[in-house]
């Protein structure tokens, strides 16, 4: 695999993160990263100059090999507990990114939504309906947040909630939101008389 397509799960767009380099004191975004790899790679390219490109290429899926290898290390370092650093580690967006891009992640892509989902669920409340591990197709449906429903703010909320998942889990390759009629209907109420109580008992 070479190393532009190594970098590709990093480089996949992701709302709301700006191109370019992150200004100092942020800490740095895995898609982000990825994006700037990907522009030096193609503007390498864009010289004509072959030799050059093949050994940037080179050059990133070494140091690449070289950072996988130290975070193996550390995930069994840490252990498979439930106490200890390893939590808090998978809760972090950053690690988890890498974890992901190493595909040394211990969780499985629905945990991870999931993960995503609580991530973001005090601003913006989102429940998955349905997902298909074979195409990567995700389908949510926004909760109740509190927002004035103007979809303007809706827009922004599904951006926030997609961003998440597009780092905790890159696999999902894309994301339907449902609306208030896709779901089942509710089950009809039925109101009626009291029954009888036994009237024709002794």
């Amino acid at each position: 695999m070479t190393a532009r397509a190594t970098a590709a799960p990093a480089a996949a767009p992701r709302a709301g993160v700006p191109q370019g380099t992150a200004s100092h004191g942020t800490a740095p975004n895995a898609e982000a990263t990825g994006r700037r790899v990907e522009d030096v790679l193609d503007r390498l390219a864009r010289r004509g100059d072959g030799e050059t490109t093949a050994a940037a290429e080179e050059l990133v899926s070494v140091l690449m090999d070289f950072y996988g290898a130290g975070l193996a290390r550390i995930m069994h370092h840490v252990g498979t507990g439930d106490d200890g650093p390893r939590p808090a580690l998978l809760r972090d967006e950053l690690v988890t990114s890498l974890l992901v891009l190493h595909d040394l992640h211990p969780e499985d892509t629905a945990t991870r939504i999931d993960r995503a989902l609580d991530s973001v669920r005090r601003q913006h409340a989102a429940q998955v309906t349905e997902f298909d591990p074979g195409t990567g197709a995700l389908r949510l449906r926004a909760g109740d947040s509190g927002g004035c429903g103007c979809p303007s703010t809706a827009e922004g909320a599904h951006q926030t909630v997609e961003a998440a998942v597009a780092c905790y889990a890159p696999e999902v390759t894309s994301v339907q939101w449902e609306t208030a009629g896709d779901g089942p209907e509710p089950a009809l109420l039925q109101i009626s008389r009291r029954p009888p109580t036994g009237a024709g008992a002794p």
